[in-house]
């Protein structure tokens, strides 16, 4: 195989493994994919990947239910630097107004990753939230959301972040989504961070 191929392979299983081991709790493992100085942006908490563990533990303990699913994926890569982009869902389950449901957000993890010491590792991971959906898990409840509040956020995360601001999170407002200036300029940083830029 050539180098190329196997520089791919070897993001792609990257980006597989995030999602595995943290949805299995592998905290350890999860650690591996970052490197020391990664940085995670979500709807629910922006920081470092040792701040994204702790948080993410911090919540398993309390019950908070969010898992992901990976489609398709899609590398840029130059050099020791690469872009990849991969379709994604985002589903928590979580009590609102006192009814079950579930969300399902759909997009992409837009990630920045760097080979350094002939390790491939995550610098940066940056979703895009394109569309998301609300459903009661029993089809027979009834539920009511606060209309007001639900069109405050943004439309490709606003159910996600109604249930995650209903349990306590504080929700960050500007996140790219599917069109506008966010995800332009997140697509202009990726361009010019795989060109040799700094973060």
């Amino acid at each position: 195989m050539d180098q190329d191929l196997l520089d791919r392979l070897a993001i792609k299983q990257l980006v597989d493994n995030w999602v595995v081991w943290r949805d299995a709790g592998h905290w350890d493992r999860f650690r591996t994919v970052w490197h020391d100085d990664g940085v995670m942006q979500a709807t629910w908490t922006q920081g470092t990947a040792d701040e994204f563990i702790a948080m993410s533990k911090d919540g398993w303990a309390k019950g908070v239910s969010i898992l992901h699913f990976l489609g398709g994926n899609s590398i840029d890569l130059k050099g020791d630097r690469a872009i990849s982009q991969t379709k994604m869902t985002i589903s928590q389950r979580a009590k609102v107004h006192d009814v079950l449901v579930d969300v399902v957000c759909t997009g992409r993890f837009y990630d920045f990753i760097e080979r350094r010491a002939g390790k491939w590792g995550f610098v940066l991971r940056q979703p895009i939230y394109e569309k998301d959906r609300m459903d009661p898990v029993d089809p027979a409840a009834r539920l009511e959301l606060d209309r007001k509040l639900l069109e405050s956020f943004p439309v490709g995360y606003r159910h996600l972040a109604y249930l995650q601001h209903q349990i306590g999170y504080k929700i960050k407002m500007n996140m790219p989504g599917l069109q506008g200036p966010e995800v332009e300029a997140l697509y202009a940083r990726g361009d010019r961070w795989l060109n040799g830029s700094a973060l």
